[in-house]
């Protein structure tokens, strides 16, 4: 049976801490489905459509990986994929309650287990929020994103 993780987020951009953490999860599942979280309240930099094609074209030689997008509960997401776990990221101590939390549900309502790995500490400062942030002052973004990113 293929172990399938789904990394959902905004990845509003995908950085490269999300590459890293992907990388790293690779070395757990056979497959991950970066999972692109369609929330309506949240008000986005960059349209659904170009995030979808940024990563799906970082990710086009890697048949482990696949981008999706959904509108629904995170783990109902996860189950209509078959993913047996929802992997996460986590940089600070905050992080970590606030994922413990919908973990805890999660696995209560599906029993899917989410798994945590931690960034690696050159990777802890860096937030799509952030990026953002420096890119809303025209800021050069490129030391914290992907180098074959095409997003701007």
């Amino acid at each position: 049976m293929i172990k399938r993780a789904i990394f959902p987020g905004t990845f509003d951009p995908f950085t490269i801490g999300h590459q890293s953490l992907v990388k790293r999860g690779l070395e757990i599942v056979d497959e991950i489905i970066i999972a692109i979280g369609i929330n309506e309240k949240k008000q986005t930099y960059f349209p659904l459509e170009k995030r979808l094609e940024a990563i799906e074209k970082l990710y086009k030689n890697n048949p482990k990986v696949r981008v999706m997008s959904y509108d629904s509960l995170t783990v109902d997401f996860a189950k209509s994929v078959d993913a047996q776990f929802i992997m996460r990221g986590i940089r600070t101590v905050n992080d970590f309650e606030y994922e413990k939390s919908i973990a805890d549900v999660n696995r209560k309502l599906t029993g899917i287990e989410t798994f945590i790995l931690f960034t690696e500490p050159e990777h802890t400062h860096i937030s799509s929020s952030i990026v953002r942030e420096l890119l809303n002052y025209g800021k050069d973004i490129s030391l914290f994103v992907p180098k074959e990113t095409e997003l701007y």
